[in-house]
């Protein structure tokens, strides 16, 4: 399923930004007057994975781009527990991870301090809080949006993915 969407944010710290999610391109935008402009790309040919927003989960097989500077994005596999769903990213001296907190909700660090938390389906809509102690930067917030854009936010904890798989094998 092809998911082609455009959303204006209303962001609470550095006002309107775009995001712009192509399922089908594997392709994230986010930009905005007072934000840096990101991109992060699925390599050309590259099979989609249709559970993840940028289609795949695979370093080597994406670029990040940051005002057209090419940055470090590591995505974790994806496995059993909440951390391997974590994405981070290198640039400029800095670096960000979004990791699932929840369900629905992943937190964004820079340098392992905590700024704020994101949600976002997988649809390119996205919504973040951000936390009163934090003074995030331009970059974070440019971080932020594209990663849970991208790769959508939140994952189940490891034990309900145990019971689940139990659950199936019961006839």
């Amino acid at each position: 399923m092809t998911v082609i969407t455009e959303t204006l944010v209303e962001d609470s710290r550095f006002g309107t930004l775009t995001v712009r999610l192509d399922t089908e391109l594997g392709e994230v935008v986010v930009e905005g007057a007072a934000v840096p402009r990101i991109v992060l790309t699925r390599s050309a040919g590259i099979e989609a994975e249709e559970h993840i927003p940028v289609g795949t989960r695979a370093g080597d097989r994406l670029t990040l781009t940051v005002d057209g500077t090419q940055a470090d994005v590591r995505p974790a596999k994806g496995r059993l527990t909440r951390r391997s769903y974590a994405v981070d990213v290198r640039h400029a001296g800095h670096v960000w991870r979004l990791l699932p907190d929840s369900v629905p909700d992943s937190r964004l660090l820079r340098d392992g301090r905590r700024l704020g938390e994101f949600t976002s389906q997988g649809n390119g809509e996205v919504s973040a809080e951000w936390r009163a102690d934090a003074a995030p930067e331009a970059m974070d917030v440019s971080v932020g949006y594209a990663l849970a854009a991208g790769f959508g936010t939140g994952a189940q904890p490891m034990w309900m993915l145990v019971v689940d798989a139990i659950g199936d094998l019961i006839p």
